[in-house]
């Protein structure tokens, strides 16, 4: 496993490898569209978590929709700020460093990125109670997310009808 790395340090070691790109154009479309795939994993990750038993094998994929639905509602919101970038560890600590009025934990996000990873790439399922240790923080960060993506395609789009 990777070395884990402070917030700072993951960001200044994106920066320094340019992983940060920037991005010309506000394509308020295709944000909209990453809000909506967003909230269709999410309502499909709620749906089969309600439904499973604490032994299912099904905890990796829920935990997978819920990440997912994290990473896709955080990449639409780096749009904002017209960036962008290809790898998870620098968009949530783009996120967090240059966002810090969202409040957000860093730990909470390599914690969930990294358990993910092993989920993806090093065959380590991940049951009930792992799922238990992030839902509550899973929940409250999606909302978050998804109010303030609301709240910028709003005001976005309240620029655009001004003469």
């Amino acid at each position: 496993m990777p070395e884990y790395l402070t917030q700072k340090e993951a960001f200044e070691k994106c920066k320094k490898c340019g992983k940060f790109i920037a991005v010309q154009d506000l394509d308020l479309e295709n944000i909209k569209s990453r809000l909506v795939i967003a909230e269709g994993d999410i309502e499909s990750g709620e749906s089969l978590r309600k439904n499973l038993a604490k032994d299912s094998k099904k905890w990796n994929s829920v935990y997978k929709l819920y990440y997912d639905s994290l990473h896709e509602l955080v990449e639409a919101f780096l749009r904002f700020d017209s960036t962008k970038t290809d790898n998870h560890q620098c968009l949530f600590a783009y996120l967090c460093e240059k966002h810090p009025e969202l409040e957000f934990s860093w730990d909470f996000f390599e914690k969930v990125r990294t358990k993910r990873n092993g989920i993806n790439y090093y065959g380590s399922p991940i049951n009930q109670d792992d799922w238990k240790e992030v839902e509550l923080q899973f929940g409250l960060y999606l909302k978050k997310m998804k109010d303030e993506l609301k709240k910028k395609i709003k005001e976005q789009e309240s620029d655009l009808t001004k003469p």
